[in-house]
């Protein structure tokens, strides 16, 4: 089994790549993807580049290249959600599009067109091993939806807006794309996401601070996840 890895920034994925064996580098439309083994496993991996269409044309591109059997997004997010606090990961249950918008024509905040759906479901044979895996280095996940919108989440008012729509845990700029591109191919996919930051008012001075520990804790996780 192949499993592909996206991350949206090098922060976030380059310690996996570091830990690659035999890792071969191939570059399509400026995104560099790395085939290789890693905790024994066959993988591919890319950093996609921050957004949503940067995030679509990355698991796009990996689907019909290196055909992995299933895509795991991984890296930082906004803890929107009630409770959930700095450091905690969210393994998404579903992903959805909180800035995808045609309600003017009498849909629903985040209808995707051509799937007629606003979430799109996670795999949930990955989602419980994901859970697995934090348990295994010490962490409880919160699982939930997760948004995605081309916007850094940083103020109340950012926040009230998607909850009025949305029953989301956490809010992130890439993982409902990855997902929209998957359950279009019929990849089976999972998202998990390490909180940086609460996505409120203070998120521009706690993202610099927690981004790297955060994502730290993601790699963790999915070495594990790798693993079992």
């Amino acid at each position: 089994m192949k499993i592909g890895l996206i991350g949206a920034m090098t922060v976030e994925v380059e310690a996996l790549r570091d830990r690659m064996e035999g890792a071969r580098r191939t570059e399509v439309s400026g995104m560099e993807f790395w085939e290789g083994t890693l905790c024994g496993r066959d993988v591919v991996l890319a950093v996609a580049g921050i957004g949503k269409v940067n995030a679509a044309m990355c698991a796009q591109t990996m689907i019909l290249l290196f055909k992995p059997d299933a895509i795991l997004n991984t890296g930082v997010a906004g803890g929107i959600g009630s409770g959930v606090k700095i450091l905690d990961v969210v393994v998404a249950t579903a992903v959805a599009q909180h800035d995808m918008d045609t309600s003017a024509l009498g849909d629903p905040v985040g209808l995707i067109p051509g799937l007629d759906a606003v979430e799109m479901r996670c795999d949930a044979a990955l989602c419980d091993r994901a859970c697995a895996a934090a348990r295994s280095v010490g962490v409880e996940p919160v699982r939930g939806l997760i948004v995605s919108g081309d916007q850094f989440i940083s103020s109340q008012q950012q926040i009230d807006r998607i909850r009025a729509h949305f029953d989301a845990r956490a809010a992130e700029m890439e993982g409902a794309a990855i997902g929209q591109v998957c359950a279009i191919n019929g990849v089976p996919f999972a998202v998990i996401r390490a909180i940086s930051d609460g996505g409120d008012d203070k998120a521009q001075m706690d993202y610099p601070q927690f981004v790297k520990i955060a994502a730290a804790r993601s790699v963790r996780i999915v070495e594990e996840f790798l693993k079992q």
